[in-house]
């Protein structure tokens, strides 16, 4: 236990000796200045704008997540490229746990930023618990993410390519909220889907449990099928 703690702080601290990663770290919080400051000021000129306030809100609310999904996964794209990683597994520990406290720390930041965007941002209030049920669901996009781009990316060019079109997945559900129901349904394989269309019930007051708790169970399977994947590549 201790020695994947140690691995876990290891990598938070990595994160801050890498100025290029450093940067990613700030955007969670420019998107929460601009989404209490600037999406309020907006809307004041182009009152239009406020029919959209549920969709900017949740494309702000993954924000979070694709940051430090970016920001992890370069850190083990970096150990793949230095061979590190063959280091970490000779290790006598489980390496499915080791992956798992690994991505606790990534995915607990993410929830966090979530959790304040929702709540600062000044259009609805949501109920805390309700806040951060939403804000557990969307986070699980991060290791998601983490795993994913170094199963199939061989170098850190390639990897930036693939963050950019897994960002797809996470974006494509929101336009389930411009078609048709029975089209709206294709975008139920997406984890994002069922997260959005919770937050939809929620400031809409209608009950959301369904799709959140979906989001969740949905999200989990996929994270651990990928944990799987990943350590039996990674590591080698």
């Amino acid at each position: 236990m201790k020695k994947l703690i140690r691995v876990a702080i290891n990598d938070f601290r990595l994160v801050f000796r890498d100025n290029s990663l450093k940067i990613f770290i700030v955007l969670p919080l420019l998107v929460l200045i601009f989404t209490r400051y600037g999406v309020p000021y907006i809307v004041e000129i182009y009152p239009v704008v406020r029919e959209y306030i549920a969709i900017i809100l949740m494309l702000a609310s993954i924000q979070g997540p694709i940051a430090f999904g970016f920001i992890y996964s370069m850190v083990l794209m970096d150990e793949k490229d230095t061979s590190v990683a063959k280091v970490y597994g000779v290790l006598p520990i489980s390496k499915f746990w080791f992956v798992v406290f690994r991505l606790l720390p990534p995915y607990l930041l993410a929830t966090l930023t979530t959790f304040l965007l929702l709540l600062v941002e000044p259009f609805y209030r949501l109920d805390v618990g309700e806040n951060l049920v939403y804000s557990v669901v969307v986070g699980l996009t991060v290791p998601l993410m983490i795993v994913f781009i170094p199963i199939v990316a061989s170098n850190k060019i390639e990897a930036m390519t693939w963050q950019k079109l897994f960002n797809l997945p996470l974006f494509l559900p929101i336009a389930a909220f411009f078609v048709p129901a029975g089209i709206a349904l294709l975008f139920a394989v997406f984890p994002t889907y069922w997260a959005y269309k919770g937050f939809s019930a929620l400031i809409g007051g209608r009950v959301a449990w369904g799709f959140l708790l979906t989001g969740a169970a949905y999200s989990v399977v996929l994270v651990v099928l990928m944990i799987r994947r990943f350590t039996r590549t990674h590591f080698r």
